[in-house]
């Protein structure tokens, strides 16, 4: 696999070795081994997968410590545009975002260390995405940011007359107004 920087520490886009012929593909979406050798020493407990349509905008998601995860992301069937929001208060990165085209045709994947907000938004008539998280699910330390926060200022790549919403992704905060569980000392992973 190769890995790939971006401007922001620990955030990391995987490209995988895809073997290609007439056949179809084959690729290792995951080596416990080279991830460890080249991303982090991070131990995946949970897998989960969501369809969504187009239009779709899901985050910005986080949980708060003790539980939060790390993510590895990737799609299976079409393309989103990935986000990742540094929330990491006295980062030099902090309220800076990286957004990443993941498709099925591109197999990029992911890495998004402990201390960032998520979210992604389908370009595609529908969209298979699937991830892994370093820790499980807990609805109590869940938290997440305005999907359209000015300061932020996003684009999503959706028209907004076209964006679908949870009830729940209606009503979050700004990242100006809300109060970040995560410090810059705090382990990425």
């Amino acid at each position: 696999m190769n890995v790939l920087t971006t401007d922001i520490e620990g955030l990391l886009i995987i490209e995988p070795r895809v073997f290609s012929d007439a056949r179809g593909y084959f690729f290792e979406s995951y080596s416990e081994r080279d991830f460890v050798e080249q991303v982090c020493r991070t131990r995946f407990v949970q897998d989960n997968e969501s369809k969504s349509c187009y239009g779709v905008v899901r985050g910005l998601h986080l949980q708060a410590p003790p539980y939060a995860q790390s993510k590895l992301v990737r799609v299976i069937q079409g393309a989103v545009l990935d986000v990742a929001v540094d929330i990491r208060q006295g980062s030099p990165t902090y309220g800076r975002y990286a957004a990443i085209e993941l498709s099925a045709e591109n197999k990029r994947q992911l890495f998004i260390p402990r201390g960032f907000a998520h979210g992604f938004s389908v370009l595609t008539e529908d969209v298979i995405f699937s991830y892994k998280c370093d820790n499980y699910y807990a609805p109590q330390a869940e938290r997440a940011l305005a999907w359209d926060d000015a300061d932020l200022n996003i684009d999503w790549r959706i028209p907004a007359d076209r964006v679908i919403l949870s009830e729940k992704d209606k009503h979050h905060p700004s990242l100006k107004d809300f109060i970040t569980p995560f410090m810059e000392t705090d382990s990425l992973y």
